[in-house]
């Protein structure tokens, strides 16, 4: 790979990295909303609060040749994803909810050996293996208390957020094949309608709850203009430079994130086997990030013929 494709790597990862950030705070927040909405009113307002903004600035760019039916599939893939995760938030907690998700880690490289016949290379293995063992320290599912109340074990907002990583291993491997270097910008705001209008469509066939309070308005807004126009711009561009098991083990950051903000303002308490998982989680991203680098480096300096 030459030094310019491998520069335009490492932006693309700092670049994912920030907006890991970004989404691990967003769980306290999506989950505060929605004490005063219904998850799918939640995300309809959300989505078209995002679909509106990126709309407008993308304008003739969503009809580009092939954009509308890779948006299409892609916002279905991505309406799973945050259904899944903003129904579970209901009945797990802001931590538990972002650590299952993060299991999209190991499901994007096994999709990607089965779908792509694409073999990961040995430092992102490593990264993987840490990272899976890191999340397993985190959640203990046969250990503790549910978070509402009952034995420990999975519970049903559990199984959904492992539902919403499974669509996320599938949306970060269809991004990748999708993404485009220039036109990144049609391609998500499709995808945001599409979220948008399947959001709405779900508004019949369960409760109906709006309560405007300040809180509401602020996730709504948030989540809206950041958390999924800019972002998920951001996921596109990035991954277009990128590969998707390199961006999955970034991703895997977020619930590190995640709890470490819901732990900062009170809403929950992690022991020292969730600090350990998370921490192995960042040593499996950096050995993802680093290992493969230095030992290709060491080898090259190895086969440098003496002066």
């Amino acid at each position: 790979m030459s030094e310019g494709r491998e520069a335009a790597r490492w932006r693309a990862d700092g670049a994912l990295v920030l907006l890991t950030v970004f989404w691990g705070l967003t769980f306290v927040v999506v989950k505060d909303a929605l004490a005063f909405a219904d998850p799918f009113t939640f995300l309809t307002l959300r989505f078209v609060v995002g679909a509106t903004v990126l709309g407008v600035i993308a304008r003739g760019r969503m009809f580009a040749p092939g954009i509308i039916p890779k948006g299409l599939l892609l916002a279905t893939v991505l309406f799973l994803c945050f259904a899944l995760q903003t129904v579970g938030l209901q009945t797990t907690t802001p931590s538990r909810a972002a650590f299952l998700t993060g299991l999209n880690v190991l499901f994007v490289p096994l999709l990607s050996m089965v779908l792509l016949r694409r073999l990961p290379r040995w430092g992102t293995t490593v990264g993987v293996v840490l990272a899976a063992v890191g999340l397993y320290w985190l959640t203990q599912p046969g250990q503790g208390e549910a978070p509402s109340g009952g034995a420990g074990g999975l519970h049903l907002g559990d199984w959904l957020s492992i539902g919403c990583a499974l669509a996320y291993a599938g949306h970060i491997l269809l991004t990748e094949r999708f993404a485009s270097k220039d036109n990144a910008l049609g391609l998500v705001a499709v995808q945001l309608v599409g979220v948008a209008v399947l959001s709405a469509l779900c508004l019949p066939f369960g409760e109906r709850r709006l309560e405007w309070s300040p809180p509401l308005v602020v996730a709504v807004l948030a989540c809206g203009v950041l958390a999924s126009a800019v972002a998920i711009l951001v996921q596109t561009w990035g991954q277009a430079r990128t590969t998707a098991v390199r961006a999955a083990l970034i991703f895997a950051l977020e619930p590190v994130f995640a709890s470490a903000y819901s732990v900062a303002v009170g809403r929950e308490v992690l022991g020292a086997k969730e600090w350990l998982g998370g921490a192995l989680i960042v040593v499996g991203v950096f050995a993802s990030e680093l290992g493969t680098v230095v030992w290709d480096g060491w080898r090259a300096r190895g086969r440098t013929p003496a002066a």
